[in-house]
C-alpha cells in the first residue's frame, strides 16, 4: 500500500500576511525584510516577482530592480501566530505533521482522523479551511513520498493543488528539469549540466558511483529520487540536536581586533540561546562566510558539556586560528553547539531533510 503524503506550502506567506492586514499594500510589489545595507528579502509578493525580486535577494538589489518596491519589516510574532492557526488545521486530520518552516509542512494522511480515503480530498479541505480561517491561500502537493509531494506543491502555484500518482511518477520525473529537484540548487545544477544531466531521465541513467564521486553521499539520494524512491518518514517530533547563532556584519571585517570582538559577542549570544533552550552539547562549530560568499566550518568535540563562556570562548578562538581571513574579509560569523550522541533513525532522517533544504547555502 502506498503512503499518502501531503506537502502544504503557503503562498508568499510573510508578504501575504502583511497584505491581508494592510489593505493599502494589496496589489503592490512588496518585499518583507530589513531595509539595511546587508538586508535580504525574506519573502516577495507576486506583484514584485516579475521584476526579478525573490527571497534571499539583497534588499538593495531588489530596490534597484523594482523602484516602486514597498519594504516591510518582518513581524515574526505575527507570522508565528498565523502559523499556529494553520498547524491547528493540520492536526484536525493527522498527528503526523512535520513542519519545515513557519509556512510549510509535510503531513502523512495514510491513516487520517476523518477516514477520508483520498489524499487529494484532504488537501482540498485543508486549503479551503486555511482560506476561511486565515484569509490566506496555500498550495498543496499530494503523492506517495516527500520528494514528489514537495515538487507537486510548487507545480501549480499560487493556490495550486497537484497530485502525482504512483503510476505516473517515473514518467513525471523523467521530464522534470533537474533544477526542480529538491536539494539541487544553482551550483549543483551547473555541475550536473557539465556532466550532461538536464532532466530526471538523464539523472536516472547516470551511474550511482559517478554521482557519489561528484556530489558525495547526496549523489546516491539524487539517484534514488530520479527513480521515484524516497522512504523518509514524516517526523512529527524530534530531539533538538544543536543550538546556533550567527551575525552578518554591515561591513566585512578582516582586522584581528574586530574579529576577536565579533567572536566574543557571538559567544555571548550563543550562551543566551543555550540557557533559554536548556540545551546541552559537546561539539562547538564555527561557521565563517567570506566576502565572496564562500563558506567554511570548523568543529571541535570535548568530553564535557559546553555551558559557560570560560568553556566556549577558548575553543572558539582556537577554531578561529585555523581561518585565514587577512585576504578574505569575513561577511558572516556563526557559532553552534551540537550534541554528539549517536543519532537515531528519526534524527538521521531529519538531518537528511535539512541537508537537502540547505545544501547550497
Amino acid at each position: 500500500m502506498y503512503r499518502k503524503i501531503i506537502h502544504v506550502d503557503m503562498d508568499q506567506f510573510y508578504a501575504a500576511v502583511e497584505q491581508r492586514d494592510r489593505p493599502e499594500l494589496r496589489g503592490k510589489p512588496v518585499a518583507v525584510g530589513h531595509d539595511a545595507p546587508r538586508g535580504v528579502v525574506a519573502t516577495a509578493s507576486y506583484e514584485a516577482r516579475p521584476y526579478g525580486v525573490h527571497s534571499a535577494l539583497a534588499i538593495q538589489t531588489a530596490k534597484r530592480l523594482c523602484p516602486n518596491l514597498v519594504i516591510v519589516p518582518p513581524d515574526f510574532h505575527k507570522y508565528k501566530a498565523v502559523s499556529a492557526q494553520i498547524r491547528e488545521i493540520f492536526s484536525e486530520y493527522t498527528s503526523l505533521i512535520e513542519p519545515i518552516s513557519l509556512d510549510e509542512a509535510f503531513l502523512d494522511v495514510t491513516e487520517n482522523k476523518r477516514g477520508i480515503p483520498l489524499g487529494v480530498d484532504i488537501a482540498r479541505e485543508i486549503k479551503q479551511a486555511i482560506r476561511e480561517r486565515t484569509g490566506l491561500t496555500a498550495s498543496a502537493g499530494v503523492s506517495y513520498c516527500k520528494f514528489l509531494a514537495k515538487i507537486a506543491s510548487d507545480y501549480r502555484k499560487p493556490d495550486g493543488l497537484c497530485v502525482i500518482h504512483p503510476d505516473r511518477a517515473l514518467e513525471f520525473i523523467a521530464d522534470l528539469n533537474i533544477e526542480k529537484f529538491w536539494g539541487i540548487g544553482e551550483k549543483t545544477a551547473e555541475k550536473m549540466h557539465q556532466m550532461g544531466i538536464y532532466t530526471g531521465a538523464d539523472l536516472r541513467e547516470m551511474p550511482v558511483a559517478q554521482l557519489i564521486a561528484a556530489f558525495g553521499k547526496v549523489g546516491r539520494i539524487f539517484h534514488e529520487f530520479a527513480n521515484g524512491r524516497d522512504d523518509r518518514p514524516v517526523i512529527s517530533e524530534w530531539e533538538r540536536k544543536s543550538v546556533s547563532c550567527e551575525r552578518t556584519f554591515e561591513t566585512d571585517i578582516d582586522k584581528p581586533s574586530d574579529v576577536t570582538i565579533a567572536l566574543y559577542q557571538t559567544v555571548l549570544e550563543l550562551l543566551g540561546r543555550l540557557e533559554r533552550t536548556d540545551f546541552e552539547g559537546y561539539t562547538l562549530t564555527l561557521k565563517v562566510k567570506f566576502h565572496d560568499f564562500k563558506q567554511i566550518t570548523r568543529s571541535v568535540t570535548v568530553d564535557y558539556i559546553l555551558r559557560s563562556k570560560e568553556e566556549i570562548l577558548p575553543l572558539a578562538k582556537r577554531l578561529m586560528k585555523e581561518v585565514d581571513y587577512r585576504e578574505h574579509p569575513i561577511r558572516l560569523l556563526g557559532l553552534g553547539v551540537g550534541n554528539h550522541r549517536e543519532e537515531s533513525d528519526a534524527d538521521r532522517a531529519r538531518r537528511l531533510q535539512l541537508e537537502l533544504d540547505f545544501n547550497e547555502s
